[in-house]
């Protein structure tokens, strides 16, 4: 099951998940149809499968990577640095399977609830990092601000998710500019760094 599930996430990460057949995965994953259908009924039961594999793997990640004491000597701006480039990394590594996820979360309620309190999860492990340092946050309201500078985050990289393969304007999460756009603009909104750059301008001007 294990090998089949593996599979399946490689070929729907290449393919879509519109496009992989079962003669695919089980081919992928040195298998036979007759035993994918011993563990799955169909592809939306193996799709179930994956989501929640997918999400327990990343309860443990976000346990890992958010651990406040491996982020105890780093100040906010190099934390919006690495989490943004970590959080477009893991948008970037799973974009098919993410996008057959979301997909799915429109039609399937059940579905659609363990991936929002997967992402309620890890937006409140992300909060609580950012506020630990709320006193580098200009921003009048530093709860709502990191708040609604997730959700700016999250949103713009689903978008990549759904409609990178249509995209014309030559921006994709395979692009670096990506990163550095979003560590700009999070970083711009929360005010972060902003007292820094008036004195490096001021010293260039003096």
């Amino acid at each position: 099951m294990s090998r089949i599930l593996d599979a399946a996430e490689r070929v729907i990460g290449e393919r879509g998940f519109a496009a992989a057949t079962v003669a695919d995965i089980v081919k992928e994953a040195k298998s036979s149809v007759g035993v994918f259908y011993d563990r799955f009924k169909d592809k939306e039961t193996l799709l179930d499968c994956l989501h929640e594999r997918f999400c327990q793997e990343s309860y443990a990640t976000a346990d890992e990577a958010l651990d406040p004491s491996r982020w105890k000597d780093a100040t906010l701006e190099q934390i919006l640095n690495k989490l943004v480039r970590f959080l477009v990394q893991i948008y970037r590594e799973h974009l098919g399977l993410l996008r057959a996820f979301m997909v799915r979360c429109g039609v399937d309620r059940r579905f659609a609830e363990r991936g929002m309190q997967l992402q309620g999860y890890i937006a409140r492990k992300l909060a609580l990092l950012l506020l630990a340092h709320r006193n580098e946050i200009p921003h009048p309201r530093p709860e709502f601000a990191v708040e609604f500078g997730l959700r700016m985050v999250g949103s713009t990289l689903d978008s990549f998710v759904l409609f990178d393969d249509v995209d014309v304007s030559g921006i994709g999460l395979h692009d670096e500019e990506t990163s550095q756009e979003l560590i700009r603009a999070f970083s711009a909104y929360l005010g972060v760094g902003v007292a820094s750059r008036k004195k490096q301008r001021v010293g260039k001007k003096t």
